[in-house]
């Protein structure tokens, strides 16, 4: 069909919420090192326009909340062309690795996060 499958726009999110928590000084692996896992609990994609093979894609993301028990990821996916993609959203939960309940969100962590006043 010419199209990106819709399936890898989860992929992108991932990307997105992982650079971003990355540019903060924050990774994955520091954080399960740590005995924090990030499962996703939400995933939602609205699609605007297809983005096509070869397109150049730019994926904004953000934290608009304080994070918690959960941080919740927004997203947008434009084409090299400033063409709106995609809007989404996921929401993951902080889960202790050892015991498997979910957690507060590490102080190291919000520490970390530059976010709007709410």
């Amino acid at each position: 069909m010419g199209v990106v499958y819709h399936g890898n726009y989860a992929q992108y999110f991932e990307i997105g919420r992982t650079e971003l928590l990355r540019s903060t000084g924050v990774t994955y692996k520091y954080m399960e090192k740590n005995g924090v896992m990030l499962p996703v609990i939400s995933l939602s994609c609205n699609f605007k326009k297809s983005a096509v093979y070869d397109d150049q894609i730019t994926i904004t993301t953000v934290i608009k909340k304080t994070p918690s028990v959960k941080i919740e990821f927004d997203y947008e996916i434009t084409n090299q062309d400033n063409q709106l993609i995609c809007t989404g959203n996921t929401i993951l939960a902080f889960i202790n690795m050892n015991t498997k309940k979910p957690m507060r969100c590490p102080k190291y962590i919000l520490e970390k996060l530059t976010l709007p006043k709410q």
